[in-house]
């Protein structure tokens, strides 16, 4: 199975025994936005609440679902306001280095 946005949503409905319309219904939505999201076609990404849903009545990971849909979580808005001039220097270190981009992930999983 594909990880991305789309492909993630579709598998968990499709084990959820829900057709695109029953789902659409239970989060309130358009079917044919949910068929454009599944299929990664969406002209932009869905609202932070609207993966929420999705997440919660598919039983999936609200903020990994937030970030595979290209979103940022409000939570970490506030912190990208308060250190935006140096985050450009930190992604270029996670990019060039392995070992400390291995290292970020393996304390955050401590939190």
């Amino acid at each position: 199975m594909s990880d991305d946005f789309g492909s993630i949503i579709r598998q968990a409905r499709k084990d959820k025994a829900y057709s695109q319309r029953v789902l659409a219904k239970l989060i309130g939505m358009d079917f044919t936005y949910l068929s454009k999201l599944e299929n990664n076609r969406a002209d932009y990404p869905p609202k932070e609440d609207v993966i929420r849903s999705i997440a919660k009545e598919l039983e999936l990971d609200q903020e990994e679902l937030i970030y595979l849909a290209g979103r940022i979580p409000k939570k970490e808005t506030a912190l990208l306001k308060e250190y935006y001039k140096s985050m450009p220097a930190l992604f270029r270190k996670i990019r060039e280095n392995p070992e400390f981009a291995a290292q970020l992930a393996q304390e955050s999983e401590k939190e």
